[in-house]
């Protein structure tokens, strides 16, 4: 699937700025700091959107915190290969276009296409492979089978559908106990299965948390001829699969929002141990979730601020960009109306300084340090405008600390239009 088109990204070393060090994160999986990656490459999946209301905000700061890493990971000079998903099929993307009467297939290409437009606005680097589940559906497919033939699950009757489910085995023993990866215990474990959908009630099922892998077609659903019958992929299945393809396993992080944390990334790491995997990722990062009037941004509430709403209000995209920038990507945070103005105000500061002339030698010094040393602490964005904020008024803007701010930051302050 065409993702959208990549922001140019200096690179500071070729200014004479040397390269930046590997950053320090936090990893949910083990709940400690790691430096990452050990070695010269580093690879990431970033679990991607269920293509009907985008973008919203949440969104946004999710896919804005692994393009940090990305770009610091790119200044320590490191090789970095990314892939991201799209659920272009999936239960609550059938049930909105049900709701709205139009075509699913219609309804995810047209949401997906105003994703694109969206994150080629903030400058988030795109995936090197975005890859829709409906592109996948013979390996997802193949890899159901190879679980029923390990014995790594089972078939359920499915008593509205013309055969069976496949579902997970969670009772079987393996590397890690389910929670473990998460660190979720066992009630939050069952709590979260019943709020995903995950029907822990089901008769049949071997135990409360066992995910579907494979759906068996039921009347008006999209469905597709597999070795395990006509039906549709599960949803955690769906990713295993898809970065197993692309980045091979173990990669360097597996990414996404902190409500992901379990079922969808727990579930993940099971399915890719018992696909034959020593491990599915090194490392778990799960960013922090933004609320609005009080709740969690989310579809299910409706309480939405959309990425094109705000443009298409005049917002400026760096400006949006500043203004999640402003939030540690691990914090969960609230946006208020406000967060905009006062980003727009920054970003008018900032293309005000970088305005001034550089005429005194005796003044020169470089923001990159500041940059380097904030970013390599856990991907510290917020002191990192900070630490502009406080250049800007001691020095002028020299062609390093520009490109420093274009690299690292993602705004370019060179086009950036003035209000």
């Amino acid at each position: 699937m065409r993702a959208w088109q990549r922001a140019e990204v200096p690179t500071l070393s070729s200014l004479g700025e040397g390269t930046g060090e590997r950053p320090s994160v936090h990893d949910v999986r083990t709940d400690r700091r790691v430096v990452l990656p050990a070695g010269p490459t580093a690879s990431m999946y970033t679990c991607g959107i269920t293509p009907y209301d985008a973008t919203h905000l949440g969104h946004a700061f999710t896919y804005l915190a692994f393009d940090t890493l990305t770009r610091v990971w790119l200044d320590a000079g490191i090789e970095v290969h990314t892939a991201m998903n799209s659920t272009d099929v999936d239960d609550p993307l059938l049930e909105r276009a049900a709701r709205d009467g139009v075509d699913w297939r219609e309804l995810a290409e047209r949401q997906q296409q105003l994703f694109r437009g969206d994150m080629e606005a903030l400058r988030i680097l795109p995936p090197d492979a975005w890859v829709a589940v409906t592109e996948r559906i013979e390996p997802i497919a193949q890899a159901v089978q190879r679980l029923l033939d390990s014995g790594d699950a089972y078939l359920l009757e499915a008593p509205d559908a013309a055969g069976s489910d496949v579902l997970f085995d969670t009772t079987r023993a393996r590397q890690f106990s389910v929670g473990e990866g998460s660190r979720t215990d066992a009630a939050r474990m069952l709590e979260l299965t019943r709020e995903f959908g995950g029907e822990p009630d089901r008769p049949g099922k071997r135990s409360p948390l066992d995910p579907v892998l494979w759906r068996a077609e039921r009347p008006g659903e999209p469905a597709w001829e597999s070795p395990v019958g006509r039906g549709r992929p599960g949803w955690h299945v769906e990713c295993t699969v898809i970065a197993m393809d692309e980045l091979g396993v173990p990669f360097t992080v597996a990414a996404g929002g902190r409500d992901l944390r379990f079922p969808h990334q727990e579930m993940q790491g099971h399915h890719a141990i018992a696909l034959g995997a020593p491990l599915f990722s090194l490392a778990r990062l799960n960013a922090g979730l933004v609320a609005f009037d009080g709740e969690k941004m989310s579809k299910s509430l409706g309480n939405l601020v959309l990425v094109s709403k705000l443009l298409a209000e005049g917002a400026r995209p760096a400006a949006i960009r500043l203004a999640l920038l402003d939030h540690h990507w691990r914090d969960d945070w609230e946006w208020f109306p406000g967060d905009l103005e006062a980003a727009e105000q920054r970003l008018d500061r900032w293309l005000a300084w970088a305005q001034l002339p550089d005429d005194d030698p005796s003044l020169a010094e470089s923001l990159v340090p500041w940059l380097r040393v904030t970013l390599h602490d856990d991907l510290n964005t917020p002191a990192a405008l900070q630490a502009v904020d406080a250049f800007a008024l001691r020095a002028p803007a020299d062609e390093g600390s520009l490109a420093a701010i274009d690299a690292l930051l993602g705004i370019d302050l060179r086009t950036v239009p003035r209000r």
